[in-house]
């Protein structure tokens, strides 16, 4: 065999040159490869078999071969051999077709079904198939990642199919629901306010990794850490998903906005032991998953069947490639890892001090200046809030959430964790000396309820799932306030309106990062499902007509988001960040009476100001959790600077939340604070950098 058959065993994946593809797979206990190629996606056979030779083809646990006259857009497979003997975690099964871990794309059949993947027999006609991408052909237009400073970052969680699949959405039919009609929608995230995307997963995975009758709606099952999702494309020619997600980057780019990925290095859609083999099963078992019970059984630490081995140098290599690939290549500017602290884990499930694969990450020269964001917990119980490793890594601050929600539900003995929560949760991030945008600061998230149904509902109503409302978590932090459900009572209508309006004045004012979910700008219901993952229609999708119907929460957010990031811009400029300045300010807690802040477990109310002597910023904010209007002490301002009103949650809109300039005086030396109310004032010094 001549080496323009043999190959190189780098680099992994498909590589096209002028003369063809060479084509590398890492498989230690295979005693033989196929490389399969297909003209078509529903093809039961493959049009060529490469079988590649266990001597000539093979370096180290490297498969190789170089295979002349393949270009862009060739869809092919793998048959791997080796012993079926899952008493020892090795579940060879020649009758599949397994994707390259490292393809650049993916595509899939109108028949697939994951059954055929755990089936015995042949599955060529209904397996997805990997795609040959040659990635330097894109024209960037000088395009590179942001690189935008954490503190100047809004984050907006979102969902690329979701967004814009409602029929009234006004993106067109062949549009909606896919990076295209993302890229419609860009004004609207615009006028919002936020500067960066955090897009829930756009890699390859199972739709109908599901309940029967329903679609992995979410997209946490990955098949592949390369390939953009096929279906979110609008272009279904094998290499369109690669092309439109570039689009959809550059022009949010263009746009000013960031783009972060929900990224899934914690499982994969195989599941268990009776899960589809689909890829990594069939590749090389015990090397890409945590097992238990001599290799028989799979660890489950993510919830979901199965357990990434991250921490085996095959898989963090994988795992850095594929961020590396995210960021050079298609010019993401970050991640969420989800279920993070996995990551964590050692082949035994045990956790590290110092896990490899997160300082590979970290150290990594290519991902430099990328945000990385953890979601510092796992489905096995480990929580590493305010510990997870690493020097640049931020955190989901759950705690923020929770206390959040405590206060302004009215538990007891939640003043003093709240307060602690809106000045960069020092109590869990002080230790690390660490800027307070550490802090990712969120009161929801895609999982759990959305915020118009964390003041609408008690409890979970996930009966639509199939599980009996089993699933989904049963301790909400949420109050409906008074009525369960849809109510048309006017004062309920009104409480609920100003607690969505408390919760994300408090968001996106506290020290940290913000982030919101789509839809809660606009009080988006999910009619009490609090684990919606499994439903793809109007019940998920964003509905365009709450725009006009909440255009109240939509200014509210619009005009916040405009003053936090000129909040930020003015700090920037004189070379500190906010937190820097609020601990050189001169600043106190307050009760309702000046300097008497009430830390105990019946107080519902707390403020704060802060003050820099010589330079004329300022301001007042008041937190009233109480069921009761208080009236505060303000601190004392000369006459020809009042306090000026910019927030009152209380106040029906427009005078809810003011255009900053047009801010009102407010006198006297006391101010009545409104039941469950957030007041924001501020000196008339403090006018903005730009005058806005």
């Amino acid at each position: 065999m001549n080496a323009s058959v043999v190959g190189a065993p780098s680099p992994l994946g498909a590589t096209v040159t002028r003369q063809g593809a060479n084509f590398s797979l890492f498989s230690r206990t295979a005693t033989s490869v196929e490389l399969l190629l297909f003209d078509h996606i529903d093809d039961g056979k493959p049009s060529r078999i490469v079988k590649l030779d266990p001597i000539a083809n093979r370096t180290y646990h490297y498969w190789h071969a170089f295979v002349p006259a393949v270009r862009s857009g060739q869809l092919y497979g793998y048959r791997v051999q080796g012993p079926a003997e899952p008493a020892r975690g090795l579940r060879f099964d020649t009758t599949k077709v397994l994707l390259d871990p490292y393809g650049r794309g993916v595509v899939m059949p109108k028949g697939y079904t994951p059954q055929a993947a755990c089936q015995p027999g042949e599955n060529a006609a209904t397996a997805m198939k990997s795609v040959v991408v040659d990635t330097s052909v894109y024209d960037w237009e000088g395009d590179t990642p942001l690189r935008r400073p954490s503190a100047r970052t809004m984050i907006y969680e979102m969902h690329v199919r979701g967004f814009t699949r409602h029929p009234n959405s006004g993106v067109g039919e062949k549009t909606r629901g896919t990076y295209a009609g993302l890229i419609e929608k860009i004004p609207y995230l615009q006028n919002l306010g936020v500067t960066a995307v955090e897009l829930l997963p756009v890699y390859a995975f199972d739709p109908l990794a599901a309940p029967a009758g329903r679609v992995n709606y979410w997209g946490y099952q990955p098949v592949n850490y390369f390939a953009p999702h096929p279906a979110y494309s609008s272009c279904q020619d094998p290499l369109g998903p690669v092309n439109e997600f570039r689009d959809m980057v550059k022009a949010l780019h263009r746009a000013g906005i960031e783009v972060i990925l929900d990224v899934v290095y914690n499982h994969t859609a195989e599941g268990n032991q009776d899960g589809p083999m689909i890829c990594f099963r069939g590749i090389d078992n015990p090397t890409y998953y945590i097992l238990e019970n001599g290799g028989q059984r799979y660890a489950d630490y993510s919830g979901c069947g199965n357990t990434l081995n991250a921490n085996h140098p095959v898989v963090r290599r994988m795992i850095v490639d594929s961020l590396r690939y995210w960021v050079t290549e298609m010019h993401v500017d970050g991640f969420r890892f989800d279920l993070a602290s996995i990551l964590s884990r050692d082949a035994q499930g045990h956790v590290l001090p110092n896990p490899p694969v997160l300082w590979d990450i970290e150290s990594d020269p290519a991902l430099a200046g990328t945000k990385l964001i953890a979601e510092a917990w796992d489905a096995a119980g480990l929580y590493q809030v305010g510990s997870f490793v690493g020097d640049s890594w931020k955190e989901w601050n759950g705690r923020f959430r929770d206390d959040a929600r405590d206060f302004f539900r009215g538990e007891p003995g939640a003043v003093g964790r709240f307060a602690d929560r809106m000045l960069g949760s020092h109590e869990v991030y002080g230790h690390k000396n660490r800027e307070a945008e550490q802090s990712v600061n969120f009161v929801t998230c895609h999982d759990g309820f959305s915020l118009n149904d964390l003041v609408s509902y008690n409890e979970k109503h996930n009966e639509a799932n199939g599980e009996q409302n089993r699933d989904g978590a049963n301790d909400n932090k949420s109050w409906n306030c008074g009525v369960e459900g849809p109510t048309d009572d006017p004062a309920i209508e009104a409480l609920r309106n100003r607690q969505v309006k408390n919760y994300l004045t408090t968001t996106l004012l506290a020290l940290g990062v913000p982030m919101i979910v789509m839809g809660d700008e606009v009080r988006r219901t999910q009619g009490g499902n609090n684990n919606a993952y499994c439903h793809d229609d109007e019940s998920n999708w964003f509905d365009w007509s709450l725009v006009q119907q909440h255009a109240d929460v939509h200014r509210f957010v619009r005009l916040l988001l405009a003053r936090r990031l000129l909040r930020d811009v003015a700090h920037e400029q004189r070379r500190t960040s906010l937190a820097e300045w609020i601990g050189n300010a001169n600043h106190a807690w307050h009760g309702i009476k000046l300097n008497q802040p009430d830390w105990g477990e019946n107080s519902h109310c707390i403020a704060f100001s802060a003050e820099m002597q010589n330079e004329p910023l300022a301001f007042h904010l008041i937190l009233n959790g109480y069921w009761e209007s208080l009236d505060f002490e303000l601190p004392p301002s000369p006459v020809d600077q009042p306090w000026r009103r910019w927030i009152d949650t209380f106040r029906a809109s427009p005078e809810d939340i003011c255009e900053w300039t047009s801010a009102p005086p407010v006198s006297g030396v006391t101010y009545r604070c409104g039941p469950r109310s957030v007041v924001v004032l501020f000196k008339a010094g403090a006018v903005a950098v730009d005058g806005r």
